[in-house]
């Protein structure tokens, strides 16, 4: 397992929104935000080719990718990091719902809800 300290080394961030977010659904489970982190991952999948998955745990694997943002824990699997590399997740509310969404710079294309993309 690596450890890092910034987000900038794996490329995995939160926008302020983002940040709060996850902070209020880790609370809100009860969960311990010195254990409990984010796993944020990467399958096969969607209109696109690829899926984003996001998930609360409190495991991390000795393969996985461990990254501290703002206090927060994210855990992403070896095969998930290099697609994420740079990747935002900010929080939005709009008419249509309520969601996280990857601001992902590795992305050539996207769907439109979001949820998928193609590298």
């Amino acid at each position: 397992m690596s450890v890092e300290i910034s987000f900038k080394a794996k490329g995995i961030g939160f926008t302020e929104v983002g940040a709060a977010k996850v902070r209020e659904f880790l609370a809100a489970q009860g969960a311990d935000v010195q254990v409990a982190g984010l796993r944020v991952g990467v399958k096969g999948g969607g209109c696109s080719g690829f899926q984003y998955s996001l998930n609360f745990t409190d495991e991390v694997d000795d393969e996985d990718v461990l990254v501290v943002v703002e206090g927060l824990q994210i855990v992403t699997d070896a095969f998930s990091a290099s697609y994420l590399k740079g990747t935002e997740l900010d929080h939005v509310d709009t008419l249509q719902g309520a969601g996280f969404k990857f601001n992902n710079p590795n992305a050539k294309r996207t769907c439109g809800c979001g949820s998928s993309f193609s590298a």
